[in-house]
């Protein structure tokens, strides 16, 4: 595990930019859901990145957002290489980041992911909203997107499938269940405020922070 949050260094070699097909498949339809929920965000902090194709195409249709780039430490070049081209105001430096380490010291009053949950454990999931709890303010509304299985069935055969194939490349993996992520979520207080359907069988869950009692 990382044990630590850092900008990328100024020295990071230049490296040729990931690609990832579905994130620019789904970035408009994505961008929708953000249009609503995001209109009067300021500070958003995206938990894993990835490649940082979706970092660079919300910050330069979002203007008003300052998007906070996070990831593991072997994605970050690759973050850096996507925002580097950019060269958005509103898109800093990513963070070294992983779930179960420690998290940034800043607030942010909105919460990004995208097509993570499955990826990893739940252990990691659970630590996920750990630390989102330390980082969001008092009123955040936090998106994830992603498959999602509904009163514990899949919602497609294609779905199934993906499961069937994420479990065999590690048994950690799995499309987690709406239910089980909203409990969690309910714990720091967020409370589910829209599910929304996407294409190719992903949801955006939408939630937003309503406890008075967060420091």
């Amino acid at each position: 595990m990382i044990d630590k949050v850092a900008d990328v260094p100024a020295t990071t070699p230049r490296v040729d930019k990931p690609c990832a097909p579905a994130t620019e498949r789904n970035r408009e339809p994505i961008e929708r859901v953000l249009r609503t929920f995001f209109a009067d965000r300021r500070h958003v902090l995206e938990i894993g990145s990835g490649t940082g194709q979706h970092a660079v195409h919300f910050a330069s249709v979002f203007p008003h957002l300052v998007w906070q780039t996070s990831d593991r430490a072997e994605n970050l070049a690759g973050i850096g290489a996507w925002l580097a081209d950019a060269r958005l105001p509103n898109a800093p430096a990513p963070l070294r980041l992983d779930v179960g380490g420690i998290w940034p010291t800043a607030r942010f009053d909105a919460g990004f992911s995208a097509n993570t949950l499955h990826i990893m454990s739940w252990d990691e999931v659970e630590r996920m909203f750990c630390g989102l709890d330390q980082v969001l303010s008092d009123d955040a509304v936090v998106v994830i997107y992603g498959p999602f299985n509904v009163n514990g069935e899949f919602t497609s055969d294609s779905n199934r499938d993906f499961d069937l194939a994420l479990k065999a490349d590690a048994p950690h993996r799995g499309i987690r269940d709406l239910a089980d992520v909203d409990a969690l979520a309910s714990t720091i207080g967020l409370q589910l405020i829209a599910d929304v359907a996407m294409p190719a069988n992903n949801r955006c869950l939408v939630w937003q922070r309503t406890r008075n009692d967060v420091i």
